[in-house]
């Protein structure tokens, strides 16, 4: 009974994270993007465009990187979005 159990827990945890959607493109619901832009724009100094674009990038890509800077590879979409001259659109 405990290898059944141990076993089933195990496969509950894969699970889990397999299906987890954290931290991904998608992961972040339209109505969540505000909040989400309000930790990610927390630690600039251009808080009002900081938040503008991420908040478009947050409709767009469904998803905002962990932190306050960098981290971008967690939403290919956010860092792939670029402006007309090349540059990083999402913050």
């Amino acid at each position: 009974m405990t290898k059944f159990i141990t076993v089933f827990i195990v496969f509950s945890f894969l699970f889990a994270t397999h299906f987890s959607n954290e931290g991904r493109e998608g992961s972040v619901k339209i109505g969540d993007c505000p909040a989400a832009c309000d930790v990610r724009c927390s630690a600039t100094s251009h808080k009002s465009a900081c938040l503008m674009y991420c908040n478009q990038c947050c409709k767009k890509c469904l998803c905002v990187p962990s932190g306050t800077y960098g981290n971008k590879e967690e939403c290919p979409c956010y860092n792939n979005w670029k402006t007309q001259e090349g540059r990083p659109k999402c913050p």
